[in-house]
Parts: C-alpha cells; structure tokens; sequence
C-alpha cells in the first residue's frame, strides 16, 4: 500500500477490503448486458493431466457471467483433442477449443504461410494469436480475459478481479494487467521480474537517460503477469509477439496504441503459484535462460524504436550496470524475505544474476547481428487486409471441429 497515494503512469487498483466474491459476480453479471465477457486459455494438452487446469476449470464452472470460454490447445492428436472436448465439456458457458494441430487449423495456417504472415514459431504466442482472432470472429465478447492454465493457487476471484476494470461500463479502460505477490512453500519465487525485469529497467534508465517507455514499465507491479484484459476492440491492433517476450511485448503494443490513463494494473490474488521453468543454466535456448533472453530483446528493440542508439560498447556498460544492480536487488529481497518469514537462497540468486548478465550480453549480440527483425505475429487488421475472409474462415474451422 505505500504506493497508494502516489502518481504513476499506469493506474494501481488495489485489493483494499477483500470484497466478498459473490458480490463481484452480481456486478459483473449485471455488467454482461453491456458489454459480453470472454475468457481465453491457451493450454498445452498435457496441462489436462495436471491437477492445476481440473481445479482452474472446477472453479470456472461457477463463472455464470462469462459469455464463452475459448481454448487454445497445442500439442494434441485426434484422439487427445477428443478427449479435450470431453474434459472441458464440464463448463457451463459457451465454450469452444480451437485444435492448433488439427488439419483444418493447419491448413489456415498454411495460407499464411504462403503469404508471409503467419506466426514463426509454435508456442504461447502464436496459440494465445489464434484465440484472439476466434474471439474476433465469433463477436461474442466485448471485454476479454486471458489467463494461464498451471496456476496451482487458482480461485474464481482472480478472473473477476482481473476482468472487472474493462467489463464495468462507467470505467474508461482498455487494458488492465493482473499483479500478485510472488510466494510459495516458504520462499520468494518470481525470480525472472524480481532478478532480471526490476534491476534491468533501472539499468537501463541509467544508460538511456529518462525516457517515458522504461518509466511506463517500471509502473507495473509484475510485468510478466500473464493475467491480463482488455476491450475486445484492442485484439484488431494488437501485434502478438511469438516467442517468450509475450507479456513484455503486450506491454509495449498497447503502450504504443493508447494513452496511459487508459491502462490500468488490478491486485487479483493473496497467494499465487504456477509451474516453474528450470534455470538451464546449461543451455541458453530453453527454461529462464531463454525467456531472459527474449525479454531482454524485445526491450532493446522497443527502445530502438524510441530513437535509442546500441552500440557492443553501450551492451557492455549495460551488463555491467545491470549486474551491480541486480546484486543490490538481492540484499533488499532477502530482507523482504526474513521480515516475512521466508526463506531466500542468495547463492541461488547470485547464480540466477549471473546467468541474465550473460543473457543480456547474448540479446544485445543478438540485437546487433539483426536489428531490424520483427518477432512480432501481424495484427489481425492486417490479416483481413490480406485475407478479407479469414476469420471467417477460422470461425468455420472452429466450429467444424467441435461439432
């Protein structure tokens, strides 16, 4: 709360009073006259053999006021994807799985292929992309919601907490990030914003001078939330990007797209936990070592964008900056994690900074050796530019494969 009476870029709404969830319901019931309410899923098919997504949509079926649910689902065969009906059948809303590998899908995509507009590389991107244009396609949402399915602390109260900024008719928001305190077992978790995101945008104010994006980013609570809502008109402009700097490039899109005052960040939960990524410490292409890498880059080319020049000498002070502030970083956490009773493993952290510096050398070489590259998926305004009837098409699919 020592925030709460100071200004920043990017409005704070906190979780004062613990307001009972059956209130918030009514409201937001009251709210879907207005102004229809979607929910998007993207989930891997072994997510289904977890306990996570069971409880996730146990919870859901208690959600009345959504108008449709949409699932992404990758990594699925015939028979998986039949079970997927079956399993998410439970729901009581209006619910629809958009099978990524199944050969109508496929062939959709194809289509981008040959015109060069397609997403470039399988992952979270490229399926939360596709159920952002289902959800175009099918027009039953005006506001909509995404979150995560490997949340093992999650309760109907996040999703209606994190929804209610764009579905209440008498707010003017157009997008509003989750935040949450990260812990878990007695320990501090979150270790990619609190090691990397944090020190590495004060780093970079120091390299870069003031500059309203890094102060934007400094404004959010947890930028990688990957809890997140926004008017459904937002999903036309927004561009997707494909690889794991998917909540920073969110940030940036809708940073570019609209003015401040019309972005907010909502607290939706006490205790929050979801699977954890190895620190592949040994291989730079997979777990926290990739998405630090990702991260960093689609700083580095938003800022570019800025007219911020990078040089190989402007990288090294960088690394250095952000090594001497990250360690910093540690001795406040630990003190945040005694005085909370948790515990903190300032070898561990250590050896987590000392992996991202390298991360950030490897993003700027990356950077230097290309950049103009463009990880982003297109917008779908381009898509209907290019393919008039696309989502068309891709509603068709859809429902084809969940009759």
């Amino acid at each position: 709360m020592a925030d709460f009476y100071q200004n920043g870029l990017v409005t704070t709404l906190h979780n004062l009073t613990q307001r009972p969830l059956d209130e918030l319901e009514q409201e937001l019931a009251s709210f879907s006259r207005q102004r229809p309410m979607s929910l998007v899923l993207p989930s891997l098919y072994s997510e289904l053999q977890a306990p996570a997504l069971d409880n996730i949509v146990e919870e859901l079926k208690g959600a009345t006021y959504l108008n449709e649910v949409v699932i992404g689902l990758d990594r699925a065969s015939k028979e998986e994807f039949e079970h997927a009906k079956e399993y998410f059948s439970r729901l009581p809303q209006h619910h629809r799985i958009l099978w990524n590998d199944g050969p109508r899908l496929r062939a959709l995509d194809q289509l981008l292929v040959d015109k060069g507009l397609a997403p470039e590389q399988p992952g979270k991107g490229r399926n939360v992309w596709y159920c952002f244009g289902y959800v175009l396609a099918s027009g039953r949402g005006k506001a909509v919601a995404l979150h995560d399915c490997d949340i093992v602390t999650y309760q109907r109260e996040m999703l209606a907490r994190l929804i209610y900024p764009v579905a209440n008719p008498s707010f003017n928001y157009e997008f509003c990030k989750g935040y949450y305190s990260r812990w878990s077992d007695g320990k501090l978790n979150g270790r990619v914003c609190r090691l990397l995101v944090t020190p590495l945008i004060k780093a970079l104010k120091k390299i870069c001078g003031y500059d309203d994006y890094l102060e934007y980013l400094d404004s959010f609570r947890y930028a990688l939330a990957g809890e997140f809502s926004m008017q459904a008109d937002v999903l036309r402009e927004l561009r997707i990007p494909s690889d794991w700097g998917l909540e920073i490039g969110v940030l940036s899109e809708v940073y570019r797209n609209y003015n401040t005052n019309r972005l907010c960040q909502v607290d939706i939960a006490d205790v929050y936990d979801h699977k954890h990524q190895d620190l592949s410490i040994d291989n730079h292409d997979a777990g926290l070592a990739k998405m630090a890498t990702d991260i960093a880059k689609a700083m580095m080319r938003k800022l570019a964008t800025q007219g911020h020049v990078f040089n190989s000498g402007a990288f090294r002070s960088l690394k250095a900056t952000y090594f001497r502030s990250a360690l910093d970083f540690i001795e406040n956490y630990y003190n945040d994690a005694k005085i909370n009773g948790l515990t903190l493993d300032r070898h561990a952290e250590e050896e987590a900074v000392e992996l991202f510096a390298k991360c950030i050398t490897e993003a700027g070489e990356a950077f230097l050796d290309n950049p103009s590259a463009t990880p982003f998926i297109p917008s779908w305004n381009r898509i209907t530019s290019a393919v008039p009837d696309f989502l068309d098409r891709l509603y068709d699919a859809v429902e084809a494969d969940n009759s």
